[in-house]
C-alpha cells in the first residue's frame, strides 16, 4: 500500500503528502482511475485533458496500468506545447504523452496542440476543441514557479477570456526544462508556447495535481500559503470544490503549513 502520512484541506484544496514519489504516483492514479470509471458508469464519454513533465511518470505509468477502463470512451487533450519545436521531437509534450499514456492505453480520440500551425488559427481550433463539451477531469503539475501549464505569473490570468493563447516563457520556467533534463542548456529552450488558460484548466469538474521533488517545494509552500492571486498561479487550486494536491516529503515541507 501507498505511505500517505498526512492528510488536510487548505482551504477546498486537498493534500495528500506521501513518503516517495512513487507511492504519490500509484495513490493518484488509484483516485483518478476510480473518478473516470465513476465518470464511464454515468456517461457515454469522459474528456481528460493531461499536462507533461517527469514530475507525471509515476502517476502516468500507474494509470496506464490500471483495470477496467474503457480508454475508448476517453477524449484526451494536453494542456500546452512549445512553439518552434518539431511536432516529434523527444522534448515535445504531445509526444511525451504519446510514449507514457497515449500509445499504451489507447484513446478513443487524442487531440494534440500543433503549435508549427498559424498560432491564431490554431488556438481558435484547439478552443473549440476544448469547448465541445465540459471537461471532466485535468491532471496537471505545478512549475517550479507555480506556474500551471504555461501560465507563469507574468501572464496567467484567473480572469482569462481565453481558451488557449501564446505566451511567452518566463525564465524561471525555462530553467526549470534544463532542471528535469528535457534540454542540456537555457539556449535550447524554446522562448514561447502555446497553453491552456487559467479558466480553461479551472473548469474541469475535478483537477489532480501530481508535484513530487525537492525542486517543488518553494512552489508548493506557495501554492498552500501565499494570498490566491497570479502571482503564485497555482493558488487557484484552492478555489476549486473538486481539487487534490498529491506531495511526497521532498516537496512538502516539515514548515510549508
Amino acid at each position: 500500500m501507498e505511505k500517505l502520512i498526512n492528510r488536510q484541506f487548505v482551504d477546498k484544496l486537498q493534500v495528500f503528502v506521501f513518503a516517495e514519489r512513487q507511492s504519490l504516483g500509484q495513490y493518484a492514479a488509484r483516485q483518478t482511475a476510480a473518478k473516470i470509471r465513476e465518470f464511464l458508469s454515468q456517461q457515454a464519454i469522459v474528456r481528460m485533458i493531461f499536462a507533461a513533465a517527469p514530475s507525471q511518470n509515476e502517476f502516468l505509468d500507474c494509470l496506464a496500468c490500471a483495470p477496467d477502463i474503457d480508454w475508448e470512451r476517453i477524449h484526451a487533450f494536453h494542456m500546452d506545447e512549445y512553439i518552434g519545436l518539431q511536432e516529434n521531437a523527444p522534448q515535445s509534450f504531445g509526444r511525451y504523452l504519446a510514449c507514457h499514456l497515449f500509445e499504451r492505453v489507447h484513446p478513443g480520440r487524442v487531440e494534440y496542440i500543433r503549435s508549427g500551425n498559424d498560432i491564431d488559427a490554431e488556438c481558435r481550433r484547439y478552443g473549440a476543441l476544448i469547448q465541445e463539451a465540459p471537461v471532466d477531469i485535468v491532471c496537471m503539475g505545478i512549475g517550479e514557479n507555480g506556474h500551471i501549464a504555461f501560465n507563469d505569473p507574468p501572464v496567467a490570468d484567473f480572469d482569462d477570456p481565453d481558451v488557449i493563447k501564446p505566451v511567452n516563457l518566463d525564465m524561471a520556467c525555462r530553467r526549470q526544462q534544463v532542471h528535469d533534463k528535457c534540454f542540456p542548456s537555457l539556449d535550447n529552450v524554446p522562448t514561447q508556447a502555446l497553453t491552456l488558460t487559467v479558466p480553461a484548466l479551472f473548469s474541469g469538474r475535478c483537477l489532480y495535481c501530481m508535484v513530487p521533488g525537492a525542486t517543488k517545494r518553494e512552489a508548493v509552500c506557495h501554492t498552500l500559503r501565499d494570498t490566491i492571486s497570479e502571482a503564485c498561479p497555482a493558488t487557484v487550486l484552492r478555489k476549486h470544490p473538486n481539487s487534490m494536491l498529491f506531495v511526497d516529503t521532498d516537496s512538502f515541507g516539515e514548515d510549508t503549513l
